[in-house]
């Protein structure tokens, strides 16, 4: 496309970058030796800077400036988004560009005093880069990455990692031990030179190789304003970091889906099982795994210096703090889960998921913290803060056994609301309070009522395996009808 030629609509835009995306994933899945060249081309195409700005401004952190002082909105009303987006293509066509150093954001930790996790504020100009980056390169690597990692990938979510869990520490599979793991600082001590080797692996463009370099080594701007420079790690808030993050972390992936392959299917394990030895699967969200062994206590402990050793070269270690060896039967905490097997109703052993009580305090401290202050709002505007929260927590938990915990959510929130009530209304009776607000004895204001956690249907998730598809694989009926098309073009002839 011309520089001179208008920029493609959003809707169409997006349709060349899907088809794009399919022709990327279909090559890498069919050779696994490919490395692709001329990606730069793909980078600087208008339909995919158009599709990478419409991700960052659909996102809430469009709000946010970088160090530039320059947000979405901005861009939008003062810059214009096609003279932004011009500007951005001809430096990334000419090799002019540059990533900014990121904003430095220092964010309180759950589990202490002066724990702090670190969050870089890209620009958006340079947000807007990498989720173009994302765009070519991601159908590329997702036909590497292994079924086992959950985190950050497309089709995926953290209910699959817990259904895993769920599967294999379920009889007759009954993987009782499980090493927790926790690794430490990853995203800050993450190896450039282990980065960019895998990445090399798959890509051959220097320019795009070049660009992936140049947003790891662009420097963080802290909160002092002292630019200090990264030598490892990739800086959590970037739309490149996750990816890059698994592109590391694929070679753990890679060495326990070895040892697994080698136990030689089912007659092999329960053979390995005979002869006293352990078979052991690890299932990763981000820098959180868990690996389950049928074994005993001591594989476990083994399985803890290999990881060890296989994170080594990554630059990587675990935290002591957070990995340890738990029985089922005492249960685990993962992705703000509880994971246990206890007695069913049946009194046979069941493996039971629900939310952990960290969790449940989590969103219990949040609707404290709304509905202890702000006694000058609305009841209207109490709701439309408290309602998102619950419905939103109640939707991630919604698969586990967790009536009990949703019906005292329900019992808890109710109560927090009534004394907000009784404080905005300072003097007045339960009588008049009840008439104006409690109709039924439920909170309700003019537009809206508060949620009910109570009334969320429990449904059992569904596990998926390796059958997850990602977005750019052909629908079966997409196929078919290519498939009629073919043969109607040979009869034709």
């Amino acid at each position: 496309m011309n520089s001179g030629a208008p920029w493609p609509s959003p809707n169409s835009a997006q349709e060349r970058v899907l088809g794009i995306q399919r022709k990327l994933h279909k090559w890498s899945t069919d050779d696994q030796d490919r490395r692709f060249t001329d990606l730069h081309n793909l980078v600087c195409d208008p339909a995919t800077l158009m599709a990478a700005w419409l991700r960052v401004r659909a996102n809430r952190g469009s709000r946010s400036a970088g160090v530039d002082g320059q947000t979405a909105r901005y861009i939008e009303h003062v810059l214009g988004v096609e003279r932004f987006l011009d500007a951005l293509r001809e430096e990334l066509r000419s090799g002019s560009f540059r990533p900014l150093p990121v904003k430095e954001r220092l964010i309180p930790k759950r589990g202490g005093a002066n724990k702090f996790r670190r969050l870089g504020v890209p620009a958006v100009r340079d947000r807007v880069v990498q989720a173009a980056l994302k765009l070519v390169l991601e159908p590329i690597f997702e036909a590497d990455f292994q079924p086992c990692s959950y985190g950050f990938r497309p089709g995926r979510r953290a209910q699959d990692a817990i259904a895993e869990i769920h599967f294999l520490s379920t009889s007759p599979r009954s993987y009782e031990w499980i090493v927790e793991a926790d690794i430490k600082a990853c995203f800050e001590e993450l190896s450039h030179s282990a980065i960019l080797d895998r990445v090399r692996r798959r890509i051959r463009d220097k320019r795009v190789l070049a660009l992936v370099k140049a947003f790891l080594k662009a420097g963080i701007m802290s909160e002092q304003g002292r630019l200090k420079g990264t030598v490892t790690g990739t800086p959590q808030g970037g739309i490149l970091s996750p990816l890059m993050a698994n592109v590391a972390l694929n070679a753990l992936d890679e060495h326990f889906v070895r040892a697994w392959e080698q136990t030689g299917g089912h007659h092999g394990r329960y053979a390995r099982r005979r002869r006293g030895e352990a078979n052991y699967r690890i299932v990763r969200y981000a820098d959180d795994f868990v690996i389950a062994v049928a074994g005993e206590r001591r594989h476990a402990e083994a399985l803890i210096a290999e990881t060890e050793q296989v994170l080594a070269p990554l630059g990587l270690a675990l935290s002591q703090e957070k990995t340890s060896i738990t029985q089922i039967d005492e249960g685990i905490e993962f992705l703000g889960w509880k994971i246990k097997r206890q007695p069913g109703r049946d009194g046979r052993p069941q493996i039971y998921t629900y939310p952990s009580k960290r969790s449940l305090q989590a969103v219990t401290g949040k609707v404290k913290q709304i509905t202890r202050t702000g006694h000058n709002q609305t009841l209207d505007q109490l709701l439309h803060r408290l309602n998102p929260v619950l419905r939103g927590w109640c939707a991630y938990f919604h698969h586990g056994v967790s009536s009990r915990t949703f019906n005292y959510l329900r019992a808890y929130t109710w109560r927090r609301v009534i004394i907000w009530l009784r404080h905005k209304h300072h003097g007045r009776n339960w009588r008049w309070l009840r008439r104006r607000y409690l109709p039924g004895w439920w909170p309700t204001a003019e537009t809206v009522c508060l949620y009910n956690p109570a009334g969320v249907k429990i449904v059992r998730y569904r596990y998926r395996g390796s059958r997850i598809s990602t977005p750019w694989e052909q629908p079966a009926y997409e196929q078919l009808s290519f498939d009629l098309e073919h043969l109607e073009a040979l009869i034709a002839r």
